[in-house]
């Protein structure tokens, strides 16, 4: 069975499969594709018209979501907004789905993840996102939510919609999943306070210009914030943190097991001299003993002195090496480009000390 983001699936997708038996699979994912739609217009239809019941947490809700499935940059953006309140004295409560965690009681990566770079901010994890909700503000006494991956999970109020588009992939190939990676059609965007194109550094101006101009297209007019994945340092298992130009002179050898691979390897590129190999696996992918034998084997084929990955990836693999060769992450920050005044315009409307804390519905 194929998932979303092997290697075969993503080809088949993007046309890159050819022969008699690609070619059908793609009708069948269409037809299915036309069932998924109408799916999610019916469940639109319901939330904008009032026919679906929609909770209130009592305290301000800010969704970080996106139109696509796969990576875009949500957990830096997440961040991101979580330090901003925090630099405003605002208790602020992370919630997520917690999608793929690792049993009953765990945590998925992005959790991992912001644990350990938001240490003060709770993070909660649940599909009930509304009884989590209830649970933030009741007894951890939160005074604004952050709704991780929330642009579909409309049953909780948002009072903002940050919503992301990748800038290598902002449209999901155009068309909806399976058939392509849209969650749902562009002209949703007409939901989002802000549009926030992620990794606008990997691409040209004509690029950008092109995605603001489609997307308003489809959704009317829109506010657009560009932003970058900033690499920070390098961090590593009981070591301290390195500087990024500790990747000079250095052979590496690179993998991850993230939504958007591509703007990982693009990412730590201009950073190293030299990149000998580099390794995919599936989004949040969890890494067993056979995966670190394997990758132990490969780069010591490769003839790397260091192994780059991921801060999603390190979490889970708990190593500082990958046989005798030292294993760093590249910790990223969001850097915003272009439109940090819509961004804190709208941040700042939630800045309000007169807004009482209910219970949730």
């Amino acid at each position: 069975m194929l998932r979303l983001h092997d290697e075969a699936f993503l080809r088949l997708v993007r046309g890159q499969t050819h022969g008699i038996f690609a070619s059908v699979a793609r009708v069948g994912l269409g037809i299915a594709a036309s069932g998924y739609s109408l799916a999610v217009a019916y469940r639109n239809w319901g939330y904008d018209r009032g026919r679906r019941p929609v909770s209130q947490a009592g305290v301000p809700v800010v969704s970080v979501g996106n139109l696509t499935l796969g990576g875009t940059g949500k957990t830096p953006m997440v961040e991101w907004v979580a330090r901003w309140y925090r630099a405003h004295d605002v208790r602020v409560a992370i919630l997520s789905r917690g999608y793929r965690r690792g049993g009953d009681a765990g945590v998925n990566d992005e959790a991992m993840v912001l644990e350990q770079n938001l240490p003060d901010v709770p993070h909660l994890q649940d599909p009930d996102r509304v009884a989590i909700a209830g649970v933030a503000v009741e007894e951890l006494e939160s005074q604004l939510l952050i709704l991780d991956d929330g642009f579909q999970h409309r049953r909780l109020a948002r009072d903002l919609d940050l919503v992301l588009l990748d800038a290598l992939e902002p449209f999901g190939l155009g068309r909806i999943f399976p058939r392509g990676l849209l969650r749902e059609p562009i002209s949703s965007l007409r939901r989002a306070t802000v549009v926030v194109i992620s990794r606008a550094d990997l691409v040209d101006d004509s690029k950008l210009l092109a995605i603001e101009a489609e997307a308003a297209r489809n959704a009317g007019p829109l506010r657009f914030v560009r932003t970058r994945h900033a690499p920070r340092d390098l961090i590593g298992t009981g070591v301290e943190p390195a500087s990024i130009a500790s990747l000079k002179d250095r052979a590496v050898a690179a993998f991850c097991g993230i939504g958007n691979p591509e703007g990982f390897l693009r990412t730590i590129t201009p950073h190293c001299d030299r990149v000998v190999g580099f390794r995919r696996f599936p989004d949040h992918h969890a890494y067993d003993a056979n995966d670190v034998a394997d990758l132990s084997k490969w780069v010591r084929e490769t003839g790397a002195d260091l192994v780059l990955t991921t801060q999603k990836d390190l979490v889970k693999l708990r190593t500082a090496s990958l046989g005798s060769t030292p294993l760093r992450a590249l910790r990223i920050g969001l850097e915003i480009l272009s439109g940090v005044e819509i961004l804190e315009d709208s941040l700042s409307t939630l800045l309000r000390n007169d807004r009482p804390a209910a219970p949730v519905d």
